[in-house]
């Protein structure tokens, strides 16, 4: 509900999450969705009102309602196809080459990645091998960054010159980072904590398939 897209995103979904993403960003900029928002919190109602763009608005619900029921749908049927691969004591994939990377299963530790997402959101998808989610955080957390000034407000901010930080800032922009940010850190937190989980069940796999069951009789030996 933060944001159309990072549902999807979270699921592994990555061509509709990419879609709805990209295309909220180019609604919320058209209608100056974020404005209206700032506005409204700041009790500037007719100034809200005025930022408003009916052109594009109206588009805005249709797209955010359709998010919020497809991420939700999605992860009931994953849930679902996860509950008949227990069952069924599917075989998992613990290792991949090819010519773009080596990816493997292996356990890792969740503080850590969402650090290195709270200091660059996308390093901690890099630290899990999750390359297309790192592209997309760093790339659009870039481009945010920029767009809003943000380093140079946070400068002036640092050395206590809050109205110099307040005019460079672009309030559009910059709202859109705290979505991005805070699930940077959760996406890379619960995706190391899911798979430390699916690395157990292959190795509990493994080890009942290649070592003998503990209550085995030996044969008498005379």
């Amino acid at each position: 509900m933060a944001y159309p897209g990072l549902g999807h995103l979270l699921l592994s979904k990555y061509l509709r999450g990419f879609f709805l993403f990209n295309w909220e960003v180019f609604l919320n900029y058209k209608a100056h969705i974020n404005l209206g928002i700032l506005y409204t919190f700041t009790g500037r109602f007719e100034m809200a009102k005025n930022a408003l763009d009916i052109t594009w608005v109206m588009l805005y619900a249709p797209t955010y309602l359709f998010a919020v029921w497809d991420s939700y749908r999605t992860t009931v049927d994953l849930n679902l196809q996860y509950i008949l691969a227990s069952r069924e004591d599917a075989e998992v994939k613990t290792f991949n080459i090819d010519s773009v990377e080596i990816n493997y299963l292996d356990k890792r530790t969740p503080w850590i990645a969402l650090s290195w997402s709270a200091l660059m959101p996308g390093l901690g998808q890099i630290y899990i091998h999750r390359i297309p989610s790192a592209f997309f955080s760093m790339g659009w957390f870039i481009v945010m960054a920029y767009l809003s000034k943000l380093l140079p407000a946070l400068h002036y901010t640092l050395l206590g010159q809050f109205e110099l930080a307040k005019s460079v800032v672009e309030a559009h922009w910059l709202l859109n980072i705290p979505c991005i940010y805070v699930w940077c850190m959760y996406e890379a937190y619960v995706n190391t904590v899911e798979n430390n989980k699916l690395f157990d069940w292959e190795q509990s796999k493994f080890l009942k398939k290649n070592y003998q069951y503990k209550y085995f009789k030996m044969p008498f030996v005379r």
